[in-house]
């Protein structure tokens, strides 16, 4: 291909749009252009690299035995009132209404869809298991789009969905998934970590999300660093030391004015942050709740939603608390049950032996305050954020934190769906049973990026060979016949070549060829005079090759296996 046929158009400023490096890298190398607010077009070189990953994706899911096949995109209100995700999956599913005033979504995921499809089939345990995927646009509405195709709402995902007779169809479908998602993200040049997750919109009993550690991930990650133990900050859990009280105490009453911090009241009072137990109120759709957790943590809001099953939990503003009677910087629970709170302890407040609480009273704190001698809790259950420095729940290990980009999460779903959807096939017995599935996502674009972000330099993009939009560029500054020969022998090999023949100054080509970053260059300038081309590697550019004419077709091939033996042994 030649560099004016192209399609390429190049900046020399960075796009103001961009906060982060790879997003401005790939608006810069002329990959993708924004449309509007989360929507990218990909532009002829982006669309190349996609390609590519979804090329690797597709040889992965065919190697596990997944069935490819392409499922609509807007789908019917019929199928999620049937799940009971019409009203649940909150504002990102974007709603709309035919010229019949008939309701659709425009699909975020197509759980509904691919169950609707396998019950009109599968009927007998003998077609089972059975894998289906699909790579296709998605639209999610999201309310901060940003980042560019890290955080974008219309957007490419691969998802497929397992169906099998049992749980042990399940496990060796998750298990070869898991395998096959190493596998994608291994060619793809990238490093990663599977770690622990919540299931969110999807659910189900168990997720894990792969992640790539990156300073501008968007997600905190706790792992050991001892065992493999690794989750999601949203579902990580850790061992604490819980401080045991001096001694059993009568509740007091203590006049704190305008102490409603856990820090003003620690001072103030003369205790331990951890020997304050604070009170969180919110309320859901279903009712009102209480969270009760140390003074020192911090609620978790994805384990609090889990805890109580709401989609969404708002914390009770200053006036209706007020209008309940209480104060905003002095909520306790004692009273709480009369007015119709639900109350959930975190498990590090259950064995305490007293505490210090709020006494629902401007200006007033209680000490001294006994669990079941003074309030009582409905339920306790993990509800805390988990913390750098805390011990591992599965090996006393140490826990760490890093940032990371989420690119895949698979889910066990077991009968979510098919139970709701009566999904159903007939075992060796003639029994009604519901297929046990599940689900696989994968996103597309959102890898291209951090590819960019993980393999970059101060100059441009570094494409690992896998996925580069081209194998070769050819700049040519002197000889254009001799550079088409070359293109057009080192194509015949299945070599894919870029060549600048462009009008331009060589300073201006070298820029270029940095910034789109293809893995190899060959030069054509002062060495021609002596029968030979310069060939250097995007990655390394002070490692340059002086290759004969006659030789540099193989060399070139030797070249571009050795790369990519190189990546798959990384």
């Amino acid at each position: 291909m030649k560099f004016n046929q192209a399609f390429i158009h190049t900046l020399r400023e960075d796009p103001k749009e961009a906060a982060i490096v790879s997003h401005k890298l790939l608006l810069k190398a002329s990959m993708i252009l924004r449309l509007a607010s989360g929507i990218y077009t990909y532009l002829p070189m982006g669309f190349r690299v996609i390609e590519k990953v979804n090329h690797i994706v597709s040889e992965e899911m065919n190697r596990v035995g997944a069935i490819r096949l392409l499922m609509p995109f807007v789908q019917p209100r019929e199928l999620w009132e049937e799940s009971g995700r019409w009203k649940e999956y909150g504002k990102e599913l974007l709603r709309i209404k035919d010229r019949g005033d008939r309701d659709f979504a425009i699909g975020p995921t197509h759980e509904e869809i691919i169950v609707d499809i396998v019950r009109h089939f599968v009927k007998s345990y003998k077609d089972l298991p059975l894998t289906l995927y699909q790579i296709q646009t998605k639209f999610r509405d999201e309310i901060r789009p940003r980042f560019g195709l890290m955080r974008g709402r219309e957007f490419i995902m691969k998802d497929a969905y397992s169906f099998g007779k049992d749980e042990k169809d399940l496990e060796k479908s998750f298990k070869d998934m898991f395998d096959a998602y190493c596998r994608i993200l291994k060619r793809c040049g990238l490093k990663f970590r599977a770690v622990e997750a919540d299931t969110g919109l999807i659910g189900g009993k168990g997720s894990l999300e792969f992640m790539v550690p990156s300073s501008i991930g968007e997600d905190e990650i706790i792992c050991c660093n001892r065992c493999s133990y690794a989750a999601n900050i949203e579902k990580a859990k850790s061992k604490v030391e819980i401080s045991k009280a001096r001694s059993e105490q009568n509740i007091e009453k203590v006049h704190t004015p305008k102490k409603k911090t856990v820090e003003e009241v620690s001072q103030f009072v003369g205790v331990k942050q951890e020997e304050i137990v604070k009170t969180l109120i919110y309320k859901g759709e279903k009712r009102t709740y209480a969270f009760l957790i140390r003074g020192c943590d911090e609620l978790n809001p994805i384990k609090a939603k889990r805890a109580v099953e709401e989609i969404e939990l708002q914390p009770l503003t200053e006036k209706e608390l007020r209008d309940m009677g209480l104060h905003l910087g002095f909520l306790g629970p004692i009273g709480l049950k009369e007015k119709n709170i639900y109350v959930l302890g975190d498990n590090c407040i259950k064995d305490m032996e007293w505490c210090v609480i709020g006494a629902n009273e401007k200006d007033f704190h209680l000490k001294g305050a006994k669990i079941e001698r003074d309030f009582s809790v409905d339920m306790y259950t993990d509800l805390r954020k988990a913390k750098q420095g805390e011990s591992c729940p599965v090996c006393n290990g140490e826990l760490g934190i890093f940032r990371g980009i989420e690119l895949g999460h698979v889910f066990k779903l077991g009968d979510k769906y098919s139970r709701k959807m009566n999904g159903y096939f007939l075992d060796e017995k003639g029994k009604k049973q519901y297929y046990i599935m599940g689900c696989y996502g994968i996103g597309i674009g959102r890898t291209a990026q951090a590819i960019v972000e993980m393999h970059h330099d101060e100059k441009g993009i570094i494409w690992p060979l896998t996925v580069a939009p081209y194998d070769v560029e050819i700049i040519s500054l002197t000889d254009k016949d001799y550079a088409n020969l070359l293109h057009d022998e080192l194509e015949k090999e299945n070599i894919e070549v870029l060549l600048d023949d462009r009008k331009e100054s060589p300073g201006v080509k070298f820029a270029d060829c940095d910034l789109i970053g293809i893995p190899i260059r060959i030069v054509l300038g002062k060495y021609l005079k002596q029968e030979k081309v310069e060939v250097s590697l995007r990655k390394d550019k002070e490692k340059k090759f002086l290759i004969s004419k006659h030789e540099v077709v193989d060399f070139v091939k030797n070249l571009k296996q050795e790369l990519i033996k190189e990546i798959e042994n990384e």
